[in-house]
């Protein structure tokens, strides 16, 4: 029978289990005091992730550091994106979900993840709603559960390690407010790791609205009580399986093990409880971009090479055996490298899931009545949230979603420079009417160099005069030959 806390699951769910018991993260397994953790921290040490002696680590086989070069080059390319970022999305999304699958450089993820989820936009349309929740109460039930939570959320990473610590006081700020904001759904266990690897990346208000979007857009209705849109998508991953690995398909359907006994914690966490931290952080750069389906690959690639073989199902011959084998998947099947390789291998798209999800759903329909859980549509990724945006949003002209200021001042707008523009506009058009009445008049190749002789060269900024003479001489050069 499962566990009932705090309204989350019901008998209806049978064996699902809290996210706390799946993790071993109960309170007799969590650092003790502020004094027992004062002393291990000062003994131990901290990884590039920032966790204690890389608790996060499942092998010392780490992947290797890139080069600076390369690195400082990513970075480049990012921040280019990043001050351009509607156009980058409307023009070459492509380009952008293959900058994702590389990896976000360290030092440009929080920001990147706060676009990609579109929270950047959210924080704009809702300027001073966070400290407007964050300056409220709350409900005593909701904030009791939630304090309880606080510790075991990455108890090893220094952000959390101290109980009352700046990370653990701003994740409870974060849960307490999205409780605020969406009093419907309240609060739900797995909420705590997402929002705690948000912070890890940026500031408590930029994760709330990256919460939101995750909670709204990317996995609605997960955290919803019942959990009945994650038993859903367990069907629909049940049913993916069958194409993508169906040894291990058959060997699941023979033991009638079914999907929600072991990737409840995947999905609901977004796989930040089971995977090596250099995974976690390559999967969400995915996930962020192109949505769920990441999400579904990643849950495929770990069942097809822990159940894929006979050689493998030879050590589980029941319903419990396989079960442990999925509870400590080997970790070479988890390693960076691997992982991603496998991962944009899978041949499922987003319309796949689409279009299992309507047969799911007609099946739950006719078996179970209609979904209690009224969630909005799933975006698939960050292209589908940013379409989903009002049109004024989508204005790149008059309302860019992202704003980032230039070093270098703008030219100032002078009248003279509108009058020779409207001059030349009004030209223009005279001249395509005349192109339709009769023929192009020849022109020496004098009278056509003299056309760019009276351009405002003055109005030009300074910093884009050398790239204008370089196309300017160009043309001319063109035209005299």
């Amino acid at each position: 029978m499962a566990k009932i806390e705090n309204g989350r699951l019901s008998a209806d769910t049978r064996s699902i289990r809290t996210i706390s018991s799946s993790s071993h993260m109960d309170d007799e397994s969590s650092i003790g005091s502020d004094s027992e953790i004062n002393g291990f921290t000062s003994d131990r040490h901290t990884d590039k992730y920032g966790f204690i002696g890389g608790a996060q680590q499942y092998s010392e086989e780490s992947a290797q550091d890139l080069p600076p070069e390369v690195l400082r080059q990513r970075e480049v390319k990012w921040l280019d994106m990043l001050s351009n970022w509607d156009k980058w999305m409307a023009k070459r999304h492509n380009k952008v979900r293959l900058r994702c699958q590389k990896g976000i450089p360290p030092s440009l993820r929080g920001r990147a993840w706060l676009y990609l989820s579109g929270g950047k936009v959210k924080k704009e349309q809702n300027r001073g709603k966070f400290e407007e929740l964050d300056s409220q109460a709350g409900d005593p039930k909701e904030l009791d559960v939630i304090e309880k939570d606080l510790h075991r959320q990455f108890p090893f990473h220094e952000m959390f390690v101290s109980r009352g610590g700046h990370g653990q006081q701003d994740l409870f700020r974060v849960l307490k407010a999205y409780t605020l904001y969406r009093p419907d759904e309240g609060y739900c266990q797995a909420q705590a790791p997402i929002a705690a690897v948000l912070l890890m990346h940026m500031p408590a208000e930029d994760a709330f609205w990256g919460l939101v979007q995750i909670c709204e857009k990317y996995l609605p209705g997960y955290y919803s009580a019942g959990l009945e849109a994650i038993q859903l998508d367990g069907e629909i991953l049940y049913a993916l399986m069958r194409r993508v690995s169906p040894l291990a398909y058959r060997h699941l359907e023979k033991h009638k093990i079914e999907p929600i006994l072991y990737m409840t914690e995947w999905f609901m966490c977004a796989f930040s409880r089971t995977l090596p931290w250099a995974s976690v952080l390559r999967v969400w750069d995915m996930f962020l971009c192109d949505g769920v389906k990441i999400i579904f690959r990643v849950g495929m690639v770990l069942l097809k090479c822990m159940l894929g073989t006979r050689e493998k199902l030879k050590a589980c011959q029941g319903q419990y055996e396989t079960m442990e084998l999925l509870r400590t998947i080997e970790p070479r099947y988890m390693q960076e490298g691997f992982l991603v390789r496998e991962v944009l291998e899978v041949p499922v798209s987003a319309r796949d899931i689409e279009r299992e999800h309507h047969v799911q759903l007609k099946r739950w329909r006719k078996n179970r009545g209609d979904l209690h859980c009224k969630s909005p549509p799933r975006m698939h990724g960050a292209r589908a949230i940013m379409a989903s945006e009002p049109p004024s949003r989508q204005d790149l002209r008059q309302n860019p979603t992202i704003i980032v200021e230039s070093q270098l001042p703008p030219p100032p707008p002078t009248p003279q420079l509108k009058k020779e523009e409207k001059k030349s506009k009004e030209e223009k058009s005279k001249e395509k009417k005349g192109k339709k009445k009769g023929s192009m008049k020849k022109t020496t190749p004098a009278e056509r160099s003299a056309l760019f002789s009276d351009f405002p060269y003055e109005h030009i900024h300074s910093s884009s005069r050398p790239l204008f003479q370089r196309n300017f001489f160009s043309i001319q050069a063109c035209i005299v030959q």
